[in-house]
This record gives C-alpha cells, sequence and structure tokens, in this order.
C-alpha cells in the first residue's frame, strides 16, 4: 500500500480550480478515499477529512486543475 494512504495526519487539501476543470470525472475515478463526486456534472469535494494527501487525483487530472493547499486548523 502506498505510503500516503496510511498517512491519515496530512497538511494538505485538494482544491479544484473551476476555470481549468472539463468536469471528466478523471479525479472522482482517481481518488481512493471517495473524496470527490460529480455533482450537477461538476467535480465536488464532498469529504475532505477523507483526504489521504496522495494527490492522485492531481496526478490524473487531464487539464491540471487540482491543487493542494495548506490546511488550516
Amino acid at each position: 500500500m502506498h505510503k500516503y494512504l496510511l498517512n491519515k495526519k496530512h497538511l494538505m487539501l485538494p482544491n479544484i480550480e473551476k476555470r481549468r476543470c472539463a468536469s471528466c470525472g478523471a479525479c472522482v475515478s482517481a481518488c481512493p478515499a471517495g473524496v470527490f463526486e460529480l455533482t450537477l456534472d461538476n467535480p465536488t469535494i464532498v469529504k475532505p477529512s477523507a483526504c489521504t494527501g496522495c494527490k492522485v487525483c492531481a496526478l490524473n487530472c487531464p487539464h491540471g486543475a487540482i491543487h493542494f493547499k495548506r490546511k488550516t486548523e
């Protein structure tokens, strides 16, 4: 198993850059934690606390629309 999938204490959260997103759903399919869902044909982050920080969503986005930002607490 990938080391990021074991680490629940990450410091980064995904962010979808709407102007670059083509609503292809690649992030929804790629995310092993189920953080994204397609709602009204747009990817939406529905479970940010489930994110493990593996960045598989960003790596699979063909438009470079997913970036990670520092989590603020």
